[in-house]
């Protein structure tokens, strides 16, 4: 009976995450009609990459005990790719200073995940450790996900207008 509750709440949890990784799609679509950024802000995106590469390293068999941890893997898979759309999309219509900004901070998670998946994989000789250890930097990465949306409260404080508030992304932040 466990197995399965856990199974179903696994599937649930997916269809939610489904909807948060989709919700810049709606914002970027805007963006691409407008051709030009605004005031929009990538780093929630960055950050949203870096998260689920991370889960989708840490669902893995070389982290995880065999495939325990399959949905995790998968969702977080299917997360990359509207995180790419919306990153490389934000790249091509942004301002030379923000592509330049961004591209750093995008290089930087990059080669922070490949120096996490490196060291787990040959340095960490138990799958234990490498969960512990890729479980750390997993939460504190959902934790920077799920925060991300406040990066951009400064702007909507100082012009008093929520129109670069990610809704989309804030509204299905909420539920999980």
């Amino acid at each position: 009976m466990e197995k399965y509750l856990r199974l179903a709440v696994g599937i649930m949890g997916n269809a939610t995450s489904l909807l948060l990784y989709g919700s810049p799609v709606l914002t970027f679509m805007k963006v691409i009609k407008d051709k030009k950024v605004g005031e929009y802000s990538c780093i929630p995106y960055v950050i949203a990459l870096f998260n689920c590469l991370t889960y989708v390293w840490y669902g893995f068999p070389v982290v995880s005990n065999g495939w325990e941890n399959f949905l995790v893997a998968t969702v977080n898979g299917a997360g990359i790719f509207p995180e790419c759309f919306s990153i490389i999309t934000y790249l091509i219509f942004a301002p030379p200073k923000a592509k330049l900004r961004i591209g750093r901070m995008l290089v930087g998670a990059l080669v922070l995940f490949a120096v996490l998946a490196v060291i787990s994989a040959f340095a960490i000789h138990d799958h234990k450790n490498r969960k512990f250890m890729i479980g750390m930097v997993g939460i504190a990465s959902s934790i920077g996900l799920y925060s991300s949306p406040l990066v951009v409260m400064k702007l909507v404080i100082k012009t008093k207008s929520v129109e670069f508030m990610p809704f989309y992304l804030s509204f299905f932040s909420f539920f999980l």
